[in-house]
């Protein structure tokens, strides 16, 4: 039986070849976006203020159907990064999660900020694509490329000035770690079943190298597991779907961080 990630990398595959055709690489190319200085999602995520929160913006998901059709990017995407967020990442595979590019390029005209282009890259163009849009990161997962289609995908983007994150499931896969990537995300969702499972980034964590940032992934929805998360070395926390459900996913956001302040300020205390 096809899995959802086969589903969507059969799909992908299509319609990669269908882009091609109509919109060339010499058209994205001509982008503004194309050869404006990116912002480093790394420095963003090292600064003494960091919450290290990349606060998603994402309409539905082929696990839970749709999650919020109708949120407007703009007052999302603002109010994510005054609510305290490190970073924004923009679902832009429209089939299975209703996005579309230019949903992450709206999010580029309103902030300054790191925006991590979040799909599922498989070929060179995508990367182009994503630079075009105006993307500073983007996202390379290792259950769906060889250890050289993804070094080949993580060089493309380094050369195009952009960040990248790898995005593993299991320690096996430390082994496509390759010196291109910026940043190491854990996913605690199994990409075959979508399942979600906490414990898998602390396990991981342990297996990464000290030196690399690490981002947790899925089932981040409560701010007791950030704080120990960061107790296990990792800098950033991908949160989509706990914001989005919300009628205000921005409003959420601010709550989420403010709890995360009060509780380790609070721990601190106890410490102290």
């Amino acid at each position: 039986m096809e899995t959802i990630l086969e589903k969507i990398l059969n799909y992908k595959k299509k319609e990669i070849e269908n882009n091609k055709s109509l919109y060339p690489v010499k058209l994205f190319e001509k982008s503004i976006y194309f050869r404006t200085p990116t912002i480093s999602l790394c420095g963003f995520l090292q600064r003494k203020d960091s919450t290290g929160i990349i606060a998603e913006f994402k309409r539905r998901s082929p696990s839970k159907g749709i999650i919020n059709e109708y949120a407007k990017v703009e007052e999302v995407s603002i109010g994510y990064m005054q609510a305290g967020a490190s970073a924004i990442s923009v679902l832009t595979d429209q089939h299975f999660f209703g996005g579309k590019n230019k949903d992450l390029t709206e999010a580029r005209t309103f902030n300054y900020a790191p925006i991590l282009n979040k799909n599922f890259i498989i070929d060179e163009y995508q990367i182009i694509e994503a630079r075009s849009i105006g993307a500073d990161v983007i996202l390379l997962i290792a259950e769906c490329l060889s250890k050289e289609k993804l070094r080949d995908l993580a060089s493309v983007a380094k050369n195009l000035g952009m960040e990248v994150l790898l995005e593993i499931h299991s320690a096996e896969q430390l082994k496509k770690l390759c010196p291109e990537v910026d940043l190491v995300g854990v996913n605690n969702r199994n990409l075959k079943t979508f399942e979600v499972d906490i414990e898998n980034s602390i396990n991981i964590a342990k297996l990464l190298p000290k030196e690399i940032l690490k981002i947790a992934e899925s089932g981040l929805n409560n701010p007791d597991t950030i704080i120990e998360m960061k107790k296990h070395g990792f800098n950033g926390f991908l949160i989509g779907e706990h914001f989005m459900k919300h009628g205000r996913p921005h409003a959420e956001c601010a709550r989420f961080i403010q709890q995360i302040k009060q509780k380790s300020k609070s721990e601190l205390n106890y410490e102290n």
